[in-house]
């Protein structure tokens, strides 16, 4: 990852949630840089216009927000970021934030991401030999390399393009088929018109070469040469109760019992996942990505990489007793073209993040993770999710209720007061008491 524009300690902002949102957002303004035009975009009336809505989808009848929190304390490669989460959830944030805190002693997150390389599949079919036809692609690799790259583009023109051809045999139910792989370096951008376009324009080539027929031509969202690689080292002292080293082994034994309990068991896996994607999903459509080919990047390659679905993240301890977080998956991000363009709330979002490149994106997303699912784990490993969730969530509960103005405070004031559940029975009663002097 390249460039910043603060200084590590900038993320911190100590007191940052007890200030209003005007003021939150002035603070975010003035470390990020953010243009009048941006701010405005963050604050209620730079809200998605109707025309830009109707240009981006079709059959348009209006629009719908979402909040956009920002997590803090993030290091990640010896640099400080405000991270934008665009989420309906409580906790998320607050959660992610709190764990990114936790890791500062080992100096935070560290990337090491691969190349922006995404696949375009190229489906052949009605061949009478498979690998007599894959021989044949490879041998003229070159000469479709040259084709793809001779579309006029600036992703070429910067160092991007069609950078190598495989080709993969399967037997499916419609008998054994060709599938031929182009990799191609998208650079900044997802990548998926460049790709989609590449593919189309090689497969009348790869029908005179085969002798087959060219079916499907589309790109892949398991983007396995392109994985974000991100790890973090937390000591037991950061992840104690007490500060003390015993209590944070305890705990980190904990969290690894429930780490196991995710690689082993599907059912357990989708919750444990879910939890890395509130982070990494809540990112995505803050900046205006294609979040829903995330996702399925994600599971999928959580199910590839080991023959069953299981954890995205993996979870160990060192050899001085800390507890060391690790994540390698599919990350196809772009800062160019696209929603993050079109988008003002998005392209405010990615100046908070001052990221220089897709990389940059992916690195930072992919820490989120990490820092999601230990906020998770460490939750369920001592005082169960339920406590610090429902404490957050309890202002939601009020207006569920009927709460409106200061009756909203005072109802998840009265009700986090209390030992026990905070359920909707009780938040309903409260606001009667209240009402009723």
């Amino acid at each position: 990852m390249e460039t910043s524009r603060m200084p590590v300690d900038d993320s911190r902002l100590s007191g940052f949630y007890k200030l209003s949102v005007e003021d939150r957002r002035k603070k975010v303004a003035s470390l990020s840089g953010l243009s009048p035009e941006e701010i405005d975009a963050l604050a209620s009336n730079g809200e998605l216009s109707e025309i830009a809505a109707d240009r981006m989808i079709e059959n348009v009848i209006g629009t719908m927000s979402l909040p956009v929190g920002v997590a803090t304390n993030f290091v990640i490669d010896g640099k400080s970021y405000l991270i934008p989460f665009c989420v309906e959830e409580s906790s998320i944030v607050a959660a992610a934030s709190n764990m990114a805190k936790r890791c500062l002693a080992r100096g935070g997150f560290r990337t090491n991401n691969d190349d922006p390389v995404m696949i375009a599949q190229i489906q052949v079919l009605d061949l009478p030999n498979v690998d007599e036809a894959a021989e044949s692609v490879l041998t003229a690799k070159y000469e479709l390399m040259a084709m793809c790259n001779s579309l006029p583009s600036t992703m070429i023109k910067l160092g991007g393009g069609c950078k190598d051809i495989i080709t993969r045999n399967i037997d499916s139910m419609s008998g054994r088929m060709l599938i031929v792989h182009l990799l191609v370096d998208t650079r900044d951008a997802m990548g998926a018109n460049a790709v989609n376009t590449m593919a189309e324009l090689v497969s009348g080539k790869i029908e005179e070469i085969t002798g087959g027929r060219v079916h499907l031509k589309i790109l892949s969202n398991l983007a396995t040469h392109r994985l974000a690689k991100v790890e973090a080292t937390f000591t037991p002292e950061e992840l104690s109760d007490d500060g003390t080293r015993d209590n944070g082994s305890k705990i980190i034994s904990g969290i690894l019992e429930a780490h196991h309990f995710a690689m082993a068991d599907p059912y357990r896996a989708a919750t444990h996942n879910k939890g890395i994607m509130n982070a990494i999903s809540a990112i995505a459509l803050a900046c205006g990505q294609d979040w829903r080919a995330i996702e399925a990047g994600c599971h999928a390659w959580a199910a590839v990489e080991t023959g069953n679905y299981t954890s995205m993240t993996r979870w160990s301890r060192d050899d001085e007793g800390n507890l060391v977080g690790r994540i390698e998956t599919p990350m196809a991000v772009g800062i160019v073209g696209g929603a993050s363009k079109v988008h003002p709330a998005a392209r405010a979002n990615l100046s908070i993040l001052g990221v220089e490149s897709a990389q940059d994106l992916a690195g930072i997303m992919a820490a989120a993770g990490i820092a999601q699912n230990l906020g998770a784990m460490r939750a369920l490993a001592t005082s169960g999710i339920q406590a610090g969730h429902m404490k957050l969530h309890a202002k939601n509960m009020a207006v569920s209720a009927g709460a409106i103005g200061d009756e909203i405070e005072k109802v998840a004031n009265i009700v986090n007061s209390q030992s026990g559940p905070v359920t909707q029975q009780l938040v309903k009663d409260t606001l009667e008491s209240i009402r009723n002097g």
